[in-house]
C-alpha cells in the first residue's frame, strides 16, 4: 500500500484562511497536471476559491506540492485558456469573475448590478431575507422618482396620467388596484396616487412609509350652466377614453339637456371620424381635446386644480429633503 505522505503529498495555499488544500498522487494513472487543474476548478466551484483570489506563484506551489514548476504553469495556462483563471504579467494567476460579473462595471444593467449585490451580500454571510428587508428600508426613504396611479378602468387611468405629466416632469406610470395588492413594492419609489373613492383600498395595499395622495375630480358647474343657456335645439356629443366617464356624464348632463337637445356618446379613437361632422357641440375629455377636429369644443378636466398643486407641493417637499 502506498504510504499516506506519497498519497497526499498536499498544501494549503491562497487563502488567509488556509482553507484550500490540493492533493497530488504521483503515481496516478491521471496525469499530474490534470490533477492539479480540476482540484483548483472544483475549489471555485465549491466558492473556496473566490472571483479575484491569487492562486500562488507556480515556483511556490511546485515547491509545496514537489512537483516540477512546468507541470504547474501548464495547468495555470489550461486554465487561463478555458477562461478559469486570469492571468497578469507581473503578479499572480487570480480566479476570473464568471458570468456577469466579469464585465466592466461602466458596461453592467440593472440586473447585472442587482446580481453582484446579491453575491457580494452571501459572500458576507448575510441572508437574502436581512437583504431584501434593508433594501425595502433604503428604497423607502428615498424621495420618489415617479407618480404611480391606480385605477382600475383604463380609459380613466390614462385620463388622470396624461393630465398628472401635463403638470409634474417626471415618470408617470398605472397600474390597477389588483395589481398593486399582488405587488405592493410596485409603490416603492413611487408617490402613489388615486381617485378620492378609491384612496382608502390604495392606501391598505401600499407598504408603511409610502403616501398615497387622494386626487379630487372637477365639478362641472362650468360646462351645465353652458349647456343650460343653449338657446337653439343641438346635437351634444360627449367624447372620451374613459367608459366610466361617458357613463357620468349621461347621468349629470341629462337634467341640463332636457328634451330639447339629443345628447350622442362616441368612445374614443373614434371608428368613424366623420361621426362628429353633424354634432353642434363637443363635451370632450383632455385627451379627446388634444386630437379632436372640431369648432365647438368644451373640454372637462377630470382632476381638480387644487389636487394638482398639493400633487405639485407633495413632489416639492420630497425634492427638498
Amino acid at each position: 500500500m502506498a504510504s499516506w505522505g506519497r498519497i497526499h503529498q498536499g498544501f494549503r495555499c491562497c487563502r488567509r484562511s488556509d482553507s484550500v488544500e490540493f492533493r497530488i498522487d504521483k503515481k496516478s494513472q491521471v496525469p499530474v497536471r490534470q490533477q492539479l487543474a480540476e482540484q483548483i476548478i472544483f475549489s471555485i466551484a465549491t466558492e473556496k476559491l473566490k472571483p479575484g483570489e491569487a492562486l500562488p506563484s507556480v515556483r511556490e506551489l511546485a515547491r509545496r506540492l514537489k512537483i516540477h514548476h512546468n507541470t504547474v504553469s501548464q495547468a495555470y495556462k489550461d486554465l487561463e485558456r478555458r477562461a478559469w483563471l486570469v492571468g497578469r504579467r507581473g503578479s499572480r494567476v487570480v480566479v476570473r469573475a464568471r458570468g456577469r460579473q466579469a464585465r466592466r462595471p461602466d458596461g453592467w444593467d440593472l440586473d447585472d448590478l442587482i446580481n453582484a449585490t446579491i453575491r457580494m451580500a452571501r459572500e458576507q454571510g448575510f441572508t437574502l431575507q436581512t437583504l431584501r428587508e434593508r433594501l425595502r428600508a433604503r428604497l423607502l426613504a428615498q424621495p420618489p422618482d415617479r407618480v404611480l396611479v391606480v385605477e382600475e378602468e383604463l380609459g380613466l387611468r390614462s385620463l388622470l396620467r396624461q393630465e398628472i405629466r401635463a403638470s409634474f416632469n417626471g415618470p408617470v406610470e398605472g397600474c390597477t388596484l389588483s395589481d398593486l395588492a399582488t405587488d405592493p413594492g410596485a409603490a416603492i419609489g413611487a408617490l402613489t396616487v388615486a381617485a378620492q373613492y378609491a384612496i382608502g383600498d390604495v392606501d391598505a395595499l401600499v407598504p408603511k412609509g409610502v403616501l398615497a395622495i387622494p386626487l379630487a375630480f372637477s365639478v362641472a358647474d362650468e360646462q351645465l350652466e353652458f349647456l343650460r343657456k343653449l338657446q337653439q335645439p343641438s346635437i351634444v356629443a360627449v367624447v372620451s377614453v374613459s367608459e366610466v366617464f361617458l357613463k357620468t356624464a349621461r347621468s349629470l348632463l341629462a337634467p341640463a339637456l332636457g328634451q330639447s337637445h339629443t345628447l350622442l356618446e362616441f368612445n374614443f379613437p373614434l371608428v368613424d371620424p366623420a361621426a362628429l361632422k353633424a354634432v353642434d357641440l363637443v363635451l370632450a375629455d383632455s385627451i379627446v381635446r388634444r386630437q379632436v377636429k372640431h369648432p365647438n369644443v368644451i373640454q372637462y378636466q377630470l382632476i381638480r386644480p387644487s389636487s394638482l398643486e398639493y400633487l405639485a407641493t407633495a413632489l416639492k417637499s420630497y425634492e427638498s429633503l
